[in-house]
């Protein structure tokens, strides 16, 4: 089951996604002891969200609606630098023996069919495709054996950023967080229904335009050995995000290089996720 977080008249809430034009919100009861779906995940109370929203859920448009982040406030937001060859390659950097860490903040993300805001600070706006693991159990120090059974699912991700901010020192994230550059959607998949990620394909549309294309197999740091190292330094909640590491395709690495302007439409598509599509805008 595939679940998702928007808002209805104004309130935030959350419930089930059918298709790119329905969904079914909880039921009130239900949000009234789970506020939303971070809440939901930490209680470990997916499967009766299910059950209670398919019998006694309202059906919703997606006319009357406005969706959100799937995980409209994680408490974090971690993001994996140089996780595919290919983009380690166009990059001309060497191999780490350690996944590359950087944070995201929270209202640097936003949601699927929403504007996706340009930075007037940077000419040098770049896609980054991504795949999301929603993290659904607590934990530190977890093993590599034990990883999985701390998800709760996977989304879509795209890790826009602002090039030039992002190098003006070794430290990333600058680059990585002007507000809502970070889109993550549409929807969250759970682990039943993606059981092996690694089967999964990821591809990055320009304006239609095909520039990224690859298998999740292809990840140096797989999700365990991600999952491992970052529950090292830091505890693991429910609701937070992993995003997993872009490959290769990159605008800034072209020649010459392309970046987002307002007007143009960038997707990014998982096997089994959806289509995770936004319109690059112009911050005001």
């Amino acid at each position: 089951m595939s679940f998702v977080s928007f808002e209805n008249k104004g309130t935030p809430t959350y419930g089930i996604w059918r298709d790119e034009n329905n969904w079914i919100q909880v039921p009130e009861s239900f949000q009234a002891n789970y506020l939303d779906l971070r809440s939901v995940i930490a209680e470990d109370k997916l499967e009766e969200l299910e059950a209670l929203t398919m019998k006694s859920g309202k059906h919703l448009n997606a006319s009357h609606t406005k969706l959100l982040p799937v995980i409209p406030n994680p408490s974090k937001i971690f993001c994996v630098g140089l996780n595919y060859k290919s983009h380690v390659a166009e990059t001309k950097r060497t191999d780490s023996e350690y996944p590359a860490i950087f944070t995201r903040f929270t209202d640097s993300l936003t949601a699927h069919n929403a504007p996706l805001i340009h930075p007037k600070e940077t000419k040098r706006f770049d896609f980054e495709g991504e795949l999301a693991v929603i993290i659904g159990k607590s934990g530190r120090n977890i093993k590599q054996a034990q990883a999985y059974d701390h998800v709760a699912g996977y989304t879509c991700f795209n890790d826009g950023s602002a090039r030039d901010w992002q190098r003006h020192t070794h430290q990333w994230i600058p680059g990585k967080n002007f507000p809502q550059t970070g889109p993550l959607g549409p929807f969250m998949a759970t682990t039943k229904e993606i059981p092996d990620v690694n089967k999964l394909v990821l591809e990055s549309r320009l304006n239609g335009q095909v520039m990224q294309h690859a298998a999740l197999a292809d990840l140096i740091f797989t999700l365990p050995v991600i999952i491992e190292y970052i529950s090292g330094f830091t505890t693991l909640s429910p609701g937070d995000v992993i995003a997993t590491g872009t490959p290769g395709g990159v605008g800034d690495r072209r020649e010459p290089p392309i970046y987002m302007k307002a007007g143009d439409v960038i997707e990014v598509e998982i096997t089994g996720l959806g289509t995770l599509r936004n319109v690059v805008t112009n911050a005001i």
